[in-house]
């Protein structure tokens, strides 16, 4: 199915800032915005450690899994919040749901009251047309506060005491193949109801985390 995002642009007020939305495919994106992008994201997660900030050398815009979708927000002083989104199977149990994947997200520091919510709003109608079961993203325990807000709305579930297994992105021989995380998950149902999400407390993205 095609989505006609291309070049798509949305206009967003916040408290601190009119953003400008714009929807893209990964495709779209030439070596510029990567660029800028790999800059925004070095900025942002350096702040909790250089190892953090190190998936994003040079033009690289992804950490792990690389995202088809995403969403970026403008401002006059550049790239200022993004989410990316990968459609992919997770198991829950026995269970494999098709979800879209939310991730990669990120918000300049200037800019910390925008919330997730901002960014998970400006994607939803993109999923709704892509007919996805669910949108899924985890975020660690200390950042469920940026969630908080967004789940109270009643478009999100939120659910603690989540365990997620993904795969790490390079293998090495001094590292196992993969990482088991205690998660904060956010479900927000598409195109089934909150009632068909599987239960369980261990999710397999078979792969890496976006």
């Amino acid at each position: 199915m095609h989505v006609s995002t291309k070049q798509k642009e949305v206009a967003s007020c916040s408290t601190r800032s009119q953003l400008r939305w714009r929807l893209c495919w990964e495709n779209e994106l030439d070596l510029d915005d990567h660029v800028e992008l790999a800059a925004f994201f070095r900025k942002i997660y350096g702040q909790t450690g250089s190892f953090n900030a190190k998936p994003f050398e040079g033009s690289q815009s992804w950490g792990g899994a690389r995202p088809e979708l995403r969403a970026i927000g403008y401002d006059s002083k550049g790239v200022a919040a993004h989410l990316g989104l990968l459609r992919r199977f997770i198991r829950i149990g026995d269970v494999d749901v098709l979800v879209g994947e939310l991730g990669l997200y990120g918000v300049r520091p200037d800019l910390e009251g925008l919330w997730i919510g901002h960014s998970v709003r400006v994607m939803h109608p993109v999923l709704q047309e892509l007919k996805i079961p669910f949108a899924f993203g985890a975020v660690r325990p200390a950042l469920q506060h940026h969630i908080a807000r967004f789940s109270r709305h009643g478009l999100a579930t939120i659910m603690a005491g989540i365990r997620v297994r993904s795969t790490l992105p390079c293998a090495r021989l001094d590292k196992p193949p993969t990482r088991t995380e205690d998660v904060v998950v956010i479900v927000l149902p598409i195109a089934q109801p909150m009632s068909e999400w599987p239960s369980g407390t261990i999710i397999d993205r078979n792969g890496p985390e976006l």
